[in-house]
């Protein structure tokens, strides 16, 4: 039987270490945990079609109250945003088979939110995470 080994990183915009490797073009969030390069999760991101959806979204975030979620759908996967307080938020994820937390300031998070934006371009150097996402996904075998 497998022990529970949960992580709980705490990510903010002034963190010392090199913890946000990029945001890729279709808006997953490239995390190295606990500014760990070898250990990179991608979470599922916010992507909204029209600049009124990102604002209802954005404006959803911000009324967060503590023990709500927020359900980020996609369209092959989901993340969810818990609110732990005021001004702690958590995004679960698996790393090396375990179940993980990363927690965030509502500043950072935020930030990663806004990426959503319609108008928002990627860096030229995180097309390379969305090419290494896209190999990846030609590793899994196909559901019959």
């Amino acid at each position: 039987m497998k022990q529970l080994f949960p992580l709980a990183p705490r990510y903010r915009l002034d963190d010392e270490s090199p913890w946000l490797e990029g945001i890729d073009p279709a808006r997953y969030y490239w995390i190295a945990v606990n500014g760990d390069r070898t250990l990179k999760v991608a979470i599922p991101g916010l992507n909204v079609c029209s600049l009124d959806e990102w604002k209802q979204k954005i404006r959803l975030f911000r009324a967060m109250q503590p023990e709500e979620q927020m359900r980020i759908e996609r369209t092959t996967c989901f993340c969810t945003i818990h609110c732990i307080s005021e001004n702690c938020f958590a995004v679960a994820s698996v790393v090396n088979g375990a179940p993980v937390w990363h927690l965030f300031d509502q500043e950072t998070l935020e930030s990663l939110l806004r990426t959503s934006h319609p108008d928002w371009v990627c860096a030229p150097k995180d097309l390379e995470l969305w090419r290494e996402m896209l190999a990846l996904s030609w590793q899994q075998s196909a559901v019959a």
